[in-house]
């Protein structure tokens, strides 16, 4: 979603909010419309608990088995998403948060993401990333050597590169006012 759309949501969501609060409150009342976020905030928070640890427990198992667990890992922000739309006062959020919490339609979201986006996860020894099918960690950079190389104070110095056009070939010395020449 384009960022730029972030504000525009920010603007309509509340204007939808508060008309769709008007017309079921003039279909069925003040008291079961308010009665009704109350219901549906309990309800989530219900759902949320259940659908959270049972995606938990599916993600700690694909981890303990060294598979990448992507779809479970959606699936989780997604139910984290339910539960915030759920109990964030208004029908609109809840009926998306509920949409949220059908298997069904979090999958169909999966199948839509899988193909555009690219998990990656280092492996507990912080070796790499895990390969695909879910074969464990492999090796990262070239030969198998990692990304990110660690340098100590006495292992790094700076020494000027003589064939750089910056550098000054001249015989001088530099001063906080500019280079002195001898």
């Amino acid at each position: 979603m384009p960022f730029a759309l972030i504000p525009f949501l920010l603007l309509v969501i509340p204007i939808l909010e508060i008309a769709v609060f008007i017309l079921v409150g003039n279909m069925i009342g003040l008291w079961p419309t308010l009665g009704l976020v109350l219901l549906t905030a309990i309800v989530g928070t219900l759902l949320l608990k259940q659908q959270g640890l049972s995606t938990l427990a599916r993600i700690q198992a694909d981890i303990r088995a060294k598979r990448m667990p992507g779809r479970d890992l959606v699936h989780g922000v997604m139910i984290a998403i339910a539960g915030v739309l759920l109990l964030t006062p208004g029908l609109v959020t809840d009926a998306l948060g509920f949409l949220l919490f059908v298997p069904k339609i979090r999958d169909g979201i999966w199948n839509f993401m899988k193909s555009r986006v690219i998990v990656v996860a280092h492996g507990a020894a912080g070796t790499g990333a895990f390969a695909p099918g879910g074969q464990g960690p492999r090796p990262r950079g070239p030969g198998g050597a990692p990304d990110v190389v660690d340098l100590s104070g006495e292992e790094f110095e700076r020494r000027p590169d003589p064939s750089s056009p910056w550098n000054d070939k001249r015989d001088g010395h530099d001063t906080p006012q500019g280079r002195i020449l001898h």
